[in-house]
């Protein structure tokens, strides 16, 4: 079986990191793709998909240091859908991408970059470290 799903696009906020019980890093952005079709009518048409993305650990710290709004990425990992009951009662779904690897593109002019000199080259990929498997009770949202 194969669960692989690799993007390329532009952070729609700053990540959010914060840290589990336990003190494991993860960091959440997401992330907007684009696609250029032609529609029946003969009109170009775009169509925006947006991504949930999870980084854990190393990989979290790193992403949530250097990426900003704006900035270009590309994302290689998992699909995983997680559910909860709301305290309204209803079960909640998100499917996101759990990151293994996340390479920064473009430069820091380019909607935004990254903040602080000793950092990632555009192009630089960042993987995940070898714990790849979430613990949905690790999850501090």
């Amino acid at each position: 079986m194969l669960n692989k799903c690799m993007i390329i696009g532009r952070l729609g906020v700053d990540p959010e990191m914060r840290y589990t019980a336990n003190g494991n890093a993860v960091t959440t952005f997401r992330v907007a793709t684009s696609r250029n079709y032609t529609g029946n009518d003969g009109e170009r048409r775009e169509e925006t998909e947006w991504f949930s993305v999870v980084t854990w650990n190393r990989l979290a710290e790193i992403c949530a240091q250097y990426l900003t709004k704006g900035r270009q990425v590309y994302v290689e990992g998992r699909m995983q859908t997680r559910s909860w009951d709301g305290n309204d009662g209803v079960k909640h779904y998100r499917t996101e991408l759990i990151a293994e690897t996340v390479q920064f593109l473009g430069n820091r002019e380019d909607g935004g970059g990254a903040g602080g000199g000793g950092g990632f080259a555009p192009g630089m990929a960042v993987g995940a470290d070898s714990e790849g498997d979430i613990d949905p009770d690790e999850l501090p949202f």
